[in-house]
């Protein structure tokens, strides 16, 4: 695994990486969510004593199955990615892959990572959401479905309505989980759907990454101890989850409107893109509306993103090893 060119021990250790960091931060992402969509929540506090008194511990972890499923794998590729096309630039600038990679390598690497993890990533995010959002219960729904089917023609014949009543609740959306949520996805909103805020999330991540890596090597050499050929674990920690707050804050407004596009609903859709969610939302809710989440963005990016990097460089340095 310690060869030259192309490694598949960076893969794996991202792997490990992510599904760590998803246990630690999924409860202040779904907080995060929520209040970035708009549902009504006055501050970071009303949204957490909300969620608890109406669902319980239960509802911080909505969602989360999935993602650490997939985004284990997410990470397993923005990882890998990252450090295959880094030794690749430092090769061809360099003419050796193990030369330091200035600045500008690792911000043109981090960049091109945030590209290419789109493509993974905007489904993974839009499912995440659609079931984070999911506040309310399956006897809310079927009440919800009820009032809307008899509104208007409570002179229907009862097999009617209970035919209306049946496709109202269908047409909630009320998820199963995330196969459910995939198939009710591509069945109204078609392969395209599933890519849903892709744009939001190119505009957040393509900087986003640059300010995720960029900071994180800056960090590590700056709290390396003098002589030392690599930094300390409580370095690397620190370091990861600095770059992480730093990374998340700056993606904050981008991130308003990526969840705010992945949690427009199909059947009752708000926003017609990007563009027309960015001036819909301004007008609306004013300019502190793109700053929503911020709080939470930076308390969640510290913990998330510093288990992230210790578990990564951990298994990396286990790998390499074999």
């Amino acid at each position: 695994m310690a060869s030259k060119g192309f490694r598949i021990d960076d893969f794996l250790a991202g792997w490990v990486g992510g599904a760590s960091s998803v246990v630690v931060g999924h409860p202040l992402d779904t907080v995060k969510t929520r209040l970035q969509a708009g549902n009504g929540y006055q501050s970071t506090m009303h949204c957490i004593v909300t969620t608890y008194r109406k669902e319980t511990a239960a509802g911080f972890f909505k969602g989360m199955s999935f993602p650490v499923a997939t985004i284990a794998a997410y990470n397993s590729l923005v990882f890998g990615f990252f450090s295959n096309v880094q030794r690749s630039i430092c090769k061809r600038r360099y003419g050796d892959e193990r030369h330091p990679a200035g600045l500008a390598d690792v911000a043109g690497a981090s960049m091109l990572t945030g590209l290419v993890s789109v493509s993974v990533g905007a489904p993974v995010d839009l499912v995440k959401i659609r079931l984070q959002m999911q506040t309310a219960g399956r006897a809310e729904s079927f009440q919800l479905a009820g009032s809307v089917s008899t509104h208007g023609v409570t002179a229907a014949p009862a097999g009617a309505r209970s035919l209306h009543v049946a496709n109202a609740v269908r047409d909630l959306n009320v998820y199963r989980g995330p196969v459910h949520c995939i198939g009710s996805i591509v069945r109204h909103e078609g392969l395209q759907g599933l890519y849903r805020g892709g744009g939001a999330m190119l505009l957040r991540d393509v900087p986003g990454y640059a300010l995720y890596f960029v900071p994180y090597v800056i960090f590590c050499d700056l709290l390396k101890s003098d002589g030392a050929a690599s930094p300390h674990a409580c370095a690397i920690w620190l370091a990861g989850g600095l770059a992480g707050s730093i990374s998340w804050v700056t993606a904050t407004p981008a991130d308003v409107v990526k969840s705010r596009l992945q949690a427009d609903a199909h059947l009752h859709k708000k926003y017609n893109g990007i563009l027309h969610c960015i001036l819909h939302s301004y007008k609306t809710e004013g300019i502190q509306v793109f700053f929503r989440g911020a709080t939470v963005n930076a308390i969640r990016g510290f913990p998330m993103s510093a288990t992230m990097f210790l578990a990564y460089e951990l298994s990396l340095q286990f790998f390499r090893h074999f």
